[in-house]
């Protein structure tokens, strides 16, 4: 399964970097962005595979098949990752500096596919165990502190994830910002960065695994209220008479659409489809509690050599 995962991953890759050449647009400037862009990107998808698949081969080596890890959360994790590989390997990021459409496109691949998958992936444990053991034996206890451990607990907080994601996605939509990533490649990694990786935490924040009812019922709540201010902005989008980035006029992409008429487009990919993701998560949460009546979910406790005991 690993070594599947594994040439999947470096399969992606491969028609990313082929793509990249056979689907570059503009001149030479704008294909050198293009190639830097994609360079950016693949790095860290590379270094995060690796890791993780290193990791769960030694967590499974220790602690036997599907424990400490489960296998769904290795799919998951797995799944998420060639998404991201995908997305590298279309020319979603040239077309979006024409149309508003597929920069959409790819936000809410991050956001609503990309984030859950990778989150519900489990990838702490993977990637602490990637780790030589001098310096997993450091890391682990460095984790392990109190300080550190009341910090994530309020930073993964459902009301909290709910908050840093929702500026996030507010904010870069913004005319002043949303403007600021089209003109600089620099901002506009900021930007997906960022909207990734508050999206990684809303979603950390409420996995239906998460053993406490109180928290599941919470985390229920804030998908809904994401859900809700998510397609707001989109209806907002949809709605308006008025064209809120200006770059796209001037760009005067081919495709039969005017400006307004895409960015009707783009608003109605985070009205409907976002909307859905959101909703349809928040369900499933409800019908797990209504499922288990409130019961705290069964965790395994799972002891691997090389590292303290943990729940799984």
């Amino acid at each position: 399964m690993i070594r599947a995962f594994a040439a999947i991953i470096v399969a992606a890759a491969g028609v990313a970097a082929a793509a990249g050449e056979a689907l570059a647009h503009g001149g030479g400037a704008q294909s050198a962005s293009d190639q830097a862009w994609r360079i950016a990107v693949a790095v860290p998808l590379v270094l995060a595979s690796a890791a993780y698949f290193c990791g769960l081969r030694r967590v499974w080596r220790r602690a036997g098949f599907g424990r400490g890890v489960r296998a769904a959360e290795a799919l998951a994790f797995g799944i998420g990752l060639v998404v991201l590989a995908v997305m590298l390997a279309l020319p979603l990021h040239a077309w979006g500096r024409l149309r508003f459409t597929p920069h959409m496109i790819e936000h809410e691949l991050l956001t609503l596919v990309a984030a859950p998958l990778l989150a519900a992936g489990g990838a702490g444990v993977p990637w602490l165990f990637a780790l030589p053991p001098s310096w997993r034996r450091q890391v682990g206890r460095w984790l392990a502190r109190d300080r550190l451990r009341r910090l994530w607990r309020s930073v993964s907080h459902p009301a909290s994830a709910w908050a840093l994601h929702g500026a996030a996605l507010w904010l870069w939509h913004a005319p002043a910002l949303f403007e600021a990533a089209l003109r600089s490649e620099v901002v506009h990694y900021l930007q997906h960065v960022s909207l990734l990786a508050t999206a990684l935490l809303f979603w950390v924040s409420v996995l239906p695994r998460r053993a406490d009812a109180r928290t599941r019922l919470v985390g229920m709540f804030s998908l809904f209220a994401t859900s809700l201010h998510a397609t707001l902005l989109g209806a907002l989008l949809t709605l308006s008479p008025l064209i809120w980035y200006a770059s796209y006029v001037a760009a005067a992409a081919p495709g039969g659409l005017s400006a307004l008429e895409d960015q009707q487009l783009a608003g109605l990919v985070m009205w409907v489809p976002g909307g859905l993701v959101y909703v349809g998560a928040a369900l499933g949460i409800c019908a797990g509690l209504l499922r288990n009546d409130g019961a705290p979910a069964r965790r395994r406790r799972v002891s691997v050599p090389g590292i303290v005991t943990w729940r799984a």
